[in-house]
């Protein structure tokens, strides 16, 4: 039986989404999937990333991780976004990068991959769910399959969010949170495994 490839593609401001999609990787490798930690590269100008402690903190913390490319979302069968709400949707960082991805899209080559999203804010309903609709509608435009966690475990009651995880800044990454998010991931390496007949 071939692994379930799958690209986790975070982009986080101050570590929150950085966390979040750690967790969501060890549990898809766990599950059985070949995993790619990915980050979307930052756009905003670097005096603007360095004038902030938190964020030049993060940018440090991350810049190991390989930045996402074009060739892995073609190698990935999967993919499992997780950013924070700007304003209500998507941040410019994580658009930017899904605005260049014309090309596979009409080549068809993000149809039919399974995939997923997760996201944050400061406040607990500050544009949560229409982030991750938003990200779907975009996904939807690419054919892709729509793997949303629905109700399908009983610690999904406790976050409210049938969407995708969506957290809280600043709340504690506590036993329920990461057993939902490790649900989320998990049950998309399954449906993605069905998708390809594995």
């Amino acid at each position: 039986m071939t692994k379930t490839k799958l690209a986790v593609i975070f982009y986080s401001t101050y570590g929150t989404n950085h966390q979040m999609a750690e967790i969501a990787a060890e549990a898809a490798r766990v599950a059985g999937a070949e995993v790619r930690l990915l980050r979307v590269a930052e756009t905003a100008p670097k005096a603007v990333v360095d004038g902030q402690e938190a964020w030049k903190a993060q940018a440090d913390k991350s810049a190991a991780i390989p930045e996402v490319s074009h060739d892995d979302l073609e190698w990935a069968d999967a993919y499992l976004f997780s950013a924070p709400t700007r304003y209500g949707s998507a941040p410019s960082q994580l658009r930017a990068f899904i605005d260049t991805l014309g090309g596979l899209w009409s080549e068809g080559k993000l149809a039919n991959k399974a995939i997923s999203a997760m996201t944050s804010a400061k406040t607990t309903h500050g544009g949560q769910e229409a982030t991750i609709l938003g990200l779907y509608t975009s996904f939807m435009h690419w054919g892709a399959v729509i793997v949303a966690p629905g109700y399908t475990n009983p610690e999904i009651f406790k976050t409210g969010n049938p969407y995708g995880y969506s957290h809280t800044q600043d709340a504690p990454f506590d036993d329920s949170v990461r057993t939902v998010i490790g649900h989320q991931a998990t049950r998309l390496v399954e449906i993605a495994a069905k998708i390809a007949g594995n």
